[in-house]
């Protein structure tokens, strides 16, 4: 069973202890999902931060006011990433500028290195031919024509040279415990969790969430990936090293206990979605045409991207498991079709 030990996060600015020496802290995010926890672990003259939140003034005004508070003046000395999107990695940039190391996965630091030096004033024709194939509505793909396109480095501090690479099987010192490093794949690639081995810690970043499933999205970058094997995988391989005892530390929400749980609810809600999509292409479908199958909510426009790259997630599943055709329409766009 899920349990919620802290019914509420806390405040801007503030701490909670949630075990001896790790504190959650919440910084907000310009979105609808207008968080992200952040944390710190005491490694007696200095702290080990895990994630930062965005690049930007108020991320900056409310890490000093963390700084100069609940961390007691005590320097950082070290930034562990999960994964290396935005809200997670957006200030580590700042506290090395400070005298903090870096750790994250290699594939983590490579993609935040590329991603902040490839900026973009406008949409290219690979990324618009991209979305095309997906078959964007014509009012949003007629939108992205004009519009300058959201950039990484719009709230991401440049990333200096030099980081500590964690890699699968490995074990990291943190905070006074031993962490075997442990790593998801789906929501993003080579993503860190870690796992103590002296008291039921995990920290889990958006790879182990409660209540709400991460974003499964496929990008002009890599349009024919299959995010979904990559995620109903890592889902399996924790499942041995899960207890229902463990405290995890999502990157998002609540800290939860209750773990095999949520990974069974994880693995099952995506072989459900799978099984309406296959039902639901019983006629030819473009990707952008199959968010009733997929969703259980109206997608709004602020919502329409990633909805829109998660479906062509999962009929690139489909495709590459040959149980739906595939045919360019005159359009332009791909249409999916079940072939049982």
């Amino acid at each position: 069973m899920i349990k919620y030990p802290w019914e509420t996060p806390p405040a801007a600015g503030d701490a909670i202890e949630v075990a001896p020496g790790v504190l959650w802290m919440r910084l907000p995010l310009p979105m609808a999902l207008d968080h992200v926890n952040v944390y710190a672990l005491d490694d007696g003259d200095s702290w080990t931060v895990i994630d930062t939140g965005f690049a930007s003034k108020r991320g900056r005004e409310l890490w000093q006011t963390l700084l100069d508070g609940p961390l007691a003046g005590k320097p950082v000395s070290r930034v562990v990433v999960t994964h290396h999107h935005p809200d997670h990695v957006g200030l580590a940039g700042w506290f090395m500028a400070q005298g903090a190391t870096l750790a994250m996965s290699q594939t983590s630091w490579l993609m935040s290195r590329m991603l902040t030096l490839d900026v973009q004033e406008s949409y290219p024709p690979e990324t618009l031919t991209f979305y095309q194939r997906a078959g964007m509505s014509p009012d949003v793909f007629a939108k992205r024509q004009s519009d300058r396109p959201f950039n990484f480095s719009d709230c991401v501090d440049p990333l200096p040279l030099g980081y500590l690479r964690l890699v699968e099987g490995q074990t990291i010192a943190m905070g006074g415990r031993t962490w075997d490093i442990r790593m998801g794949n789906g929501h993003a690639p080579e993503h860190a969790t870690f796992w103590s081995r002296d008291d039921n810690l995990v920290i889990g970043g958006d790879q182990l969430l409660p209540s709400i499933s991460p974003n499964l999205g496929v990008y002009p970058t890599e349009p024919e990936a299959d995010p979904v094997t990559g995620w109903i995988e890592a889902c399996e391989r924790f499942q041995p090293f899960a207890d229902e005892n463990q405290l995890v530390l999502g990157g998002h929400k609540l800290p939860f206990t209750g773990l095999p749980d949520r990974l069974r609810q994880m693995i099952e809600n995506h072989h459900s979605a799978l099984d309406r999509l296959l039902v639901f292409l019983s006629k030819p479908k473009t990707a952008g045409d199959c968010f009733p199958a997929l969703f259980k909510r109206q997608i709004g426009e602020g919502e329409y991207g990633l909805a829109l790259v998660e479906s062509v997630a999962h009929v690139n599943h489909l495709h590459q498991a040959g149980k739906v055709s595939r045919t360019l329409n005159t359009d332009g766009a791909w249409e999916y079709q079940s072939l049982s």
